[in-house]
């Protein structure tokens, strides 16, 4: 099963015990995948079509736990896929159906139908815990989450922009920063962010899926941090390594040029042991010394033996010139 589909499953399982709250996650379930039928004798039949069995049950529990009636089940197979099965809940009593879309605020008191659902205006969502509650239904109904193990991505797909922006108020209105894009006909609200995504399950009341993804992160940055010091280790072992072999070339030419005599005996003592321990750091090498000697010490007398080193190549290749010359 995908991290998605246990999200919903978890989801599923979860009634709230407010009747307001529930009405606010009906609103949402069927905002995004109901239907409203009408008789030619004016008579109202509400279904919804989804091809996840845990919407349907927890559109079903919901419907007959807010308004106390048992809703119709049916199964069919979707031509689009063979192998899967869309499940249709159907209220077919015309006073049920129609006390359902007053609750959920898809009908006026006039019996005109649209749909209401601004942040701003609508009672169904005013509350926090129903606005908890309509996030968890459009999730259920058109939402998805990726597997923490590969990446962050959380979204819900709806097929209008005024939709997408309600959502979104909704969403931000917990200090989440969710995005709408447009992805062919239909609008994503998305969250990318790792936090967001756990504080978006934790208002979902998701509460297991959330330690799940917790712990993922947890070990995701122990493993990323892990490589940043092992990279950052890696490259100051390889800097020191260019820098005690730069080190040694220059010491090595200064003895196969003047010999080391030539220099003050602080450089020609570092510069032996320099080469006696072509792996040690400057610390090191400072301790071996005596009177031992801190790194930036170690560090002057090295670069001092580089300038020397250098002045005696731009010499050679002064002395190179000069032959040149007098021969033509």
């Amino acid at each position: 099963m995908s991290f998605s589909m246990e999200v919903k499953e978890e989801l599923s399982n979860h009634i709230p015990p407010a009747r307001h709250c529930q009405i606010a996650e009906i609103a949402a379930i069927f905002s995004l995948c109901g239907r409203i039928l009408i008789s030619d004798k004016d008579k109202y039949t509400i279904k919804i079509h989804t091809e996840n069995l845990s919407v349907a049950r927890k559109y079903f529990s919901l419907i007959r736990k807010t308004f106390n009636t048992i809703p119709e089940v049916s199964i069919r197979r979707n031509v689009n896929a063979a192998k899967s099965k869309v499940y249709i809940i159907t209220v077919k009593e015309d006073d049920t159906s129609l006390k359902i879309l007053k609750a959920t605020k898809l009908m006026d008191d006039s019996g005109q139908i649209g749909e209401d659902l601004s942040i701003r205006s609508n009672l169904v969502i005013q509350n926090a815990c129903c606005k908890r509650a309509f996030i968890r239904g459009a999730f259920l109904s058109s939402g998805s989450i990726s597997d923490p193990e590969k990446t962050y991505h959380f979204e819900i797909v709806v097929t209008t922009h005024g939709k997408a922006i309600q959502l979104k108020a909704i969403i931000n209105s917990f200090n989440i920063d969710a995005k709408i894009v447009i992805r062919k006909k239909y609008y994503v609200v998305y969250v990318k962010e790792g936090s967001q995504i756990v504080d978006i399950l934790n208002v979902m009341e998701a509460h297991v899926a959330l330690m799940n993804l917790e712990n993922v992160r947890i070990v995701k940055e122990m493993r990323n941090s892990i490589n940043r010091q092992v990279n950052c280790e890696t490259a100051n072992i390889n800097k020191t390594v260019v820098a005690a072999t730069k080190q040694i070339d220059d010491i090595l030419y200064i003895k196969n040029t003047v010999g080391l005599s030539e220099v003050s005996e602080g450089l020609e003592e570092i510069a032996a042991l320099r080469i006696e321990y072509p792996e040690a750091s400057l610390k090191e090498l400072g301790a071996l010394l005596s009177p031992p000697i801190g790194k930036s010490g170690v560090n002057h007398r090295l670069r001092k033996l580089s300038i020397i080193a250098d002045q005696l190549r731009e010499q050679k290749e002064d002395l190179g010139y000069d032959n040149k010359e007098n021969n033509n």
